[in-house]
């Protein structure tokens, strides 16, 4: 019976540690992160709007370029440079769905100060 018990005894304290080992990792989830549902402010005069509403607030575009379905207008003056991308959605006129900016030397600059900057260059700031 001692015999037994001796036998087993180091079976039994192993067989409690055959569980153990490194803690399973649990995954976090992603950050939250907010989609805005508007443009910006500054930027609600030129984000869903037509390319006829870009040229009556900047003039005409220093560049428009169309590659298949979107187009991209160029607006600039000593300030920046402004960029806006239209896509159509449907079959509806291409609408702007983003702009980019920068400064005439390529740094980079907030977008809607450039669209008011553009729009002073213009007279046309409110």
């Amino acid at each position: 019976m001692i015999r037994a018990t001796l036998i087993l005894l180091p079976a039994l304290a192993l067989a409690g540690c055959a569980g153990e080992g490194p803690a399973p990792r649990t995954r976090m989830p992603a950050p939250y992160v907010p989609v805005p549902t508007a443009a910006p402010a500054g930027l609600d005069r030129v984000i869903g709007r037509p390319a006829g509403a870009l040229i009556g607030l900047f003039g005409q575009p220093a560049a428009d370029v169309r590659e298949g379905s979107a187009r991209k207008l160029q607006f600039g003056n000593a300030t920046c440079v402004l960029d806006a991308y239209l896509y159509p959605k449907g079959a509806g006129e291409p609408l702007v769905t983003y702009v980019d900016a920068r400064r005439t030397d390529g740094s980079p600059v907030d977008r809607a100060s450039c669209v008011l900057a553009l729009q002073v260059g213009r007279g046309g700031a409110r």
